[in-house]
């Protein structure tokens, strides 16, 4: 009767972790064909983006600047 007992509990547990083992392949591979697939369209998208013309940079007032300057030397204890 024991045998039968620790019997069935090695196939059991060859079941449960095959099928764990089998879920968490697929997984993986899953993941790594939508990291290639998004990669293959995003690299589309970064170029068009790139293709853009940035924003002029436009000048800060100098009242902005001295209270941010002053916001940081505060910060940092000065």
């Amino acid at each position: 009767m024991e045998v039968t007992i620790i019997s069935q509990g090695l196939d059991l547990m060859l079941y449960g972790m095959g099928t764990v083992f089998a879920f968490l392949t697929l997984l993986v591979g899953i993941t790594h064909a939508m990291s290639a697939s998004v990669n293959k369209w995003a690299a589309a998208d970064v170029e068009a983006a790139s293709d853009q013309k940035s924003p002029d940079v436009t000048s800060v007032d100098s009242s902005i600047v001295t209270a941010i300057q002053g916001a940081l030397d505060q910060h940092r204890g000065r």
